[in-house]
């Protein structure tokens, strides 16, 4: 991989009214919301975001999330969420940072995997499709 390939992007997100729980924090169901919105903008950035995975007959089902809570994020709190791809060879492996957007202290650390399913066949494969490769812009 060059080592100039920048895999990764920021979004910023504030939590709102809604997203608060009753300990007056952010809910921890809503940081997977938070996740799919970054994850969606780095796969946008690739020319490579649902539809158009869906179009090179693939679909990507996330089979594994882990997520560590270091610190709550609060109502109005303005939130960096830094989503990088850190795997593509046999599964796309993302990795994940919220911080806070102020003091750059970091909330939350994690990751997701997604496989690559033929949608012909629904048969999952073992070995990324080359239009992932070809998107990031890396090579086997």
């Amino acid at each position: 991989m060059s080592a100039s390939l920048d895999l990764s992007h920021e979004i910023e997100v504030v939590p709102a009214f809604y997203d608060i729980d009753p300990m007056e924090i952010v809910w921890h169901g809503h940081y997977v919301k938070y996740l799919e919105l970054a994850r969606s903008a780095l796969l946008r950035k690739f020319d490579y975001d649902y539809p158009r995975m869906r179009a090179s007959g693939y679909a990507w089902p996330i089979v594994e999330m882990r997520l560590k809570y270091v610190r709550p994020a609060e109502l109005g709190q303005r939130l960096i969420v830094r989503a990088e791809v850190l795997e593509w060879e046999n599964r796309l492996r993302i990795g994940y940072r919220i911080r806070d957007a102020a003091t750059s202290r970091k909330l939350t650390e994690a990751s997701t995997i997604q496989v690559a399913v033929d949608l012909a066949t629904r048969e999952m494969l073992y070995v990324c499709p080359g239009v992932l490769w070809q998107r990031l812009g890396v090579r086997p």
